[in-house]
């Protein structure tokens, strides 16, 4: 991965100063390296917060939504929310979803999408940047932590759209996988035309028909590459979608470097993660990264 600027965006190399800081929510459309535009959302940190763990001026909490997502769904904006007490958050629509352009690519490209991102919140002030993904977009903040940080491919050290936090919710550790039922017809949704029929008019998400090609670096191959970047790994033990092998896998993978939070009776993604859970992963966090 190139480290050219994943977006047109405002950079900064600053620390930010609380009276510096924007306090207005914003939004904006980003293009990606390769030209896709993405609609995109900044939200300030709460007035009124949890004083148990008062929000970091200096972190912000970038959120990479589930497949069939986007900025303006309920369970996100429910997301967006309860990350306001501990930072600022962006958010934005995955290519293919909401307001963006272009096509899903289920985790691929998509990671591009999640540098512009990065990139946009660093221009607000913040100097630390924590990526949370859910699902698929669990695997894109792992595959991003990867190719934009001091230990991927490139090597080529920390960029503006690099993270200092990862925290990956419900992800797949490996890709194909049709263990389960719910994972069986997602992949005839993505495979079949009849499916992208149903994902354009149903779930409003507009798929690719090319399939991968290559076939992009998988999540659990990722994530020896993510280090020294904090690594949080997330996954409920009723998760009907990706069993407890995934996220064992990728935890084996990260080694002493990632922490790995089984939470029981949890199922799948951003609609399963309590408040109590969401809070929990704000202080993380902050601990780790602001």
């Amino acid at each position: 991965m190139s480290s050219t600027p994943a977006g047109h965006v405002a950079r900064s190399t600053g620390r930010p100063h609380s009276e510096t800081l924007r306090r207005a929510p914003s939004r904006t459309f980003l293009t990606t390296r390769d030209g896709v535009s993405i609609d995109a959302v900044y939200d300030p940190p709460a007035v009124v917060y949890d004083a148990s763990a008062p929000p970091s001026l200096d972190l912000v909490f970038v959120i990479a939504h589930g497949f069939t997502g986007d900025a303006d769904k309920p369970h996100v904006r429910r997301v967006v929310e309860a990350f306001t007490q501990y930072g600022a958050v962006v958010t934005f629509s995955f290519r293919g979803h909401g307001a963006s352009g272009g096509h899903s690519t289920v985790g691929d490209r998509e990671v591009l999408d999640l540098a512009a991102a990065v990139e946009w919140a660093r221009g607000f002030g913040h100097g630390c940047v924590a990526t949370v993904g859910f699902s698929m977009g669990g695997s894109v903040v792992l595959r991003h932590a990867a190719l934009h940080g001091p230990g991927g491919p490139g090597r080529e050290g920390r960029t503006e759209a690099s993270t200092d936090a990862v925290v990956s919710v419900s992800a797949p550790a490996r890709w194909y996988y049709r263990g389960t039922a719910p994972m069986r017809k997602l992949h005839w949704l993505v495979t079949r035309p009849e499916g992208r029929l149903v994902g354009r008019y149903g779930f409003h998400t507009r798929i690719h028909h090319r399939e991968w090609d290559p076939v992009p670096l998988s999540p659990v191959e990722a994530v020896p590459q993510i280090a020294p970047t904090p690594l949080l790994i997330v996954h409920g033990d009723r998760d009907g979608y990706f069993p407890l092998d995934h996220p064992r896998m990728l935890a084996a993978a990260a080694g002493e470097q990632g922490e790995l939070w089984i939470e029981g009776g949890m199922g799948h993604a951003e609609h399963a993660a309590s408040d109590e859970l969401l809070a929990r992963i704000g202080r993380w966090a902050v601990a780790r990264a602001g």
